[in-house]
């Protein structure tokens, strides 16, 4: 009995619910029951009701100040790069091979072992950009290195606090979800500001912080993964709140009539659509119909958040409204950069448009000179967006540029006879730019197919080119360089080879040796790059610095396997890239450069061979040039 009293006295003591206690009221009627517990809910259904602001802008200032940390610090780490290699060319460019010894060695010994298990290290054993395939039609993309792992992982986790960072003691759960709704939006917003920035090839951290557009890339997919949760987070806290207050038909009524919330609910499902489609295997089985999409959808996103920003029912809209003007100005103002870049290259009143020579080359393979109507300087090492008449003109691919050629203004011919080329006759001329493009499907398969069935071995037609871009990586200051090539990738390696030479001879860079290894399938790969090829190889002292290694790895006949010189070598079969690397460091003149342009299987030796020989304790970099999507 005495239980049983405790218990009843207990229940008694209790407090009503707001609705408890609103149907023990003599008088309330159910509907007013129903009006005064949705007054409880309905203010936090919209507006800044429950939304922490105040933390809402230290967690944006956070979020931001954290990218710009680190922008700086790879800032800093570039200048000491570019600071150190400028005294190393300096120093070592008038110094014969035997004399660069101090270069050769590490100035600091933490520094192998950093490159080895940070800085060249892939995430996990030995794979990297070797695609990882569930069958042969799909793909699920490749691995990010550790250092990348690591600054994603440190941003994800940094969204994840920022996110539930809550006032989580709130007695009222629907004010708690408006708190959720303010916080996912507010940093859905405030991400896609870095996300419209890594998107853009005009970009000017590319140049700055001398980073490659494969990495901004890697980010920009991941920050915009990050924006999609958070905007699904934003409209799900939003849509518990309405429910709560009004029931689903009040839901649906706002979704399809009003303007705040259609345009919010229509950005959040662009999101969601474009976050299917950049699923790895179906972006990589549908690549060029993904790019088109991805415009159209991001712009719907851009525009609805827009919309929803100033359509909310608070003077001058809602907090986030600055950033999505910042977004269009960004977005609008890299397209103009391309626009820009596009009419500038490729039109001058005097000499007209672009042309390009497309020929079919064995080996499904597309050699393409594209004759620009003014000097364009072009550096090794850089790629640039093409896009061709008649085939697919509004759709453009990057691709590593493998050959230039400046050609003097011809009403300067007299004086070029008399006095010799000048620089001011160069600059008033025009620069042909060449590529060879692989066939695979879409847009290159379809490039080689017009090139095949002209009747002539080439055929000229209209084209345009946007670029160059990157082309950050030089190779002066090294005493010693080392170049892999696989399949087309060797356009990225040739367009090295004749400024070393060139170099070398005038004694302007402290290269004294070069090693090109192209692996190829057979020796048709040679009719891609033999006009280009046989120039490198008639110039002066060129045997003195390159050798040039040749890999064969389907021969059709053993007859075909000649070694022209001891330094021009050919070799069936597949390159032991360990062996090779373990050669050249025997052979080590100065600081040494690896790179690599090619398959994500050949790459990925490259680097894990690099990765052992660090342990040595000589100076040994790498580079490798990609284009992964």
């Amino acid at each position: 009995m005495s239980l049983m009293r405790r218990r009843i006295a207990a229940l008694g003591s209790l407090t009503p619910s707001p609705i408890l206690a609103l149907r023990d009221m003599p008088g309330t009627t159910q509907t007013e029951e129903v009006a005064d517990a949705a007054a409880t809910i309905a203010p936090y259904a919209t507006g800044l009701a429950g939304v922490n602001q105040p933390v809402n802008m230290i967690l944006k200032d956070a979020l931001w100040w954290s990218l710009g940390i680190l922008a700086l610090i790879v800032l800093s780490v570039r200048l000491l790069e570019i600071g150190w290699n400028k005294l190393r060319h300096v120093s070592a460019m008038s110094r014969p091979a035997d004399q660069q010894g101090y270069w050769k060695s590490s100035q600091w010994s933490w520094m192998p072992s950093l490159k080895k298990n940070l800085i060249y290290a892939p995430l996990w054993r030995k794979r990297h950009n070797r695609e990882i395939r569930l069958s042969s039609a799909v793909s699920i993309g490749t691995l990010p290195s550790r250092l990348h792992f690591i600054i994603l992982g440190l941003y994800l986790l940094s969204n994840i606090v920022y996110t539930f960072y809550l006032d989580w003691s709130q007695p009222n759960g629907y004010a708690l979800a408006a708190e959720i709704r303010g916080r996912s939006g507010t940093l859905a917003v405030v991400n896609m500001v870095p996300l419209i920035i890594l998107a853009g090839r005009n970009n000017l951290l590319i140049p700055l912080l001398q980073v490659s557009f494969d990495t901004y890339n890697l980010l920009h997919r991941w920050m915009g993964r990050i924006v999609v949760v958070e905007a699904v987070v934003h409209t799900i806290a939003w849509a518990y709140v309405q429910v709560a207050a009004a029931g689903w038909h009040s839901l649906n009524e706002k979704i399809l009539y009003e303007t705040f919330i259609a345009s919010g609910f229509s950005g959040t499902l662009a999101l969601v659509i474009l976050f299917i489609l950049s699923l790895s295997p179906i972006r990589h089985a549908f690549y060029e119909t993904f790019l088109n999409v991805h415009i159209i959808l991001a712009f719907i996103i851009f525009a609805t958040t827009l919309i929803h920003c100033t359509s909310a029912a608070i003077p001058g809209g809602l907090p986030q409204l600055p950033y999505m003007i910042a977004i269009f100005l960004l977005w609008f103002f890299e397209r103009l950069a391309r626009m820009f870049r596009l009419a500038y290259n490729n039109w001058t009143s005097r000499r007209g448009f672009t042309e390009a020579v497309i020929e079919a080359m064995p080996g499904d393979c597309t050699r393409v000179t594209m004759h620009l109507p003014r000097y364009l300087d072009v550096a090794p090492g850089t790629h640039a967006y093409v896009r061709f008449m008649g085939v697919n003109p509004w759709e453009n691919h990057p691709f590593s540029i493998a050959w230039i050629e400046h050609h003097p203004d011809h009403a300067d011919e007299t004086l070029e006879r008399e006095k010799g080329q000048s620089l001011a006759a160069l600059h008033r001329g025009t620069t042909s730019v060449s590529f060879v493009i692989g066939a695979h499907t879409g847009f290159t398969r379809q490039l080689f197919d017009m090139a095949s069935r002209s009747g002539t071995r080439s055929m000229r037609i209209k084209a345009a080119m946007e670029g160059p871009y990157a082309g950050h990586h030089s190779l002066d200051s090294y005493g010693h360089a080392v170049l892999f090539a696989g399949s087309t990738g060797i356009t990225h390696q040739l367009s090295y080879l004749k400024p070393l030479i060139q170099g070398f001879n005038d004694g302007t860079i402290a290269t004294r040796r070069v090693t090109l290894v192209w692996v190829m399938r057979d020796t048709e790969a040679l009719e891609w790059v033999r006009p280009w090829m046989d120039e490198i190889l008639r110039m002066p002292r060129r045997r003195e610095i390159l050798n040039i290694r040749l890999f064969v790895t389907r021969p059709k006949n053993s007859k075909e396997i000649v070694s022209g010189s001891s330094t021009v070598q050919m070799f069936p079969g597949r390159p032991g890239i360990s062996t090779i690397i373990q050669r050249e460091v025997e052979q080590q003149v100065g600081a040494m450069i690896v790179t690599v342009c090619g398959p994500g299987a050949l790459a990925d030796d490259v680097r894990q061979a690099v990765r052992e020989v660090q342990s040595i304790g000589t100076v040994i970099n790498m580079v490798e040039e990609s284009f992964t999507w």
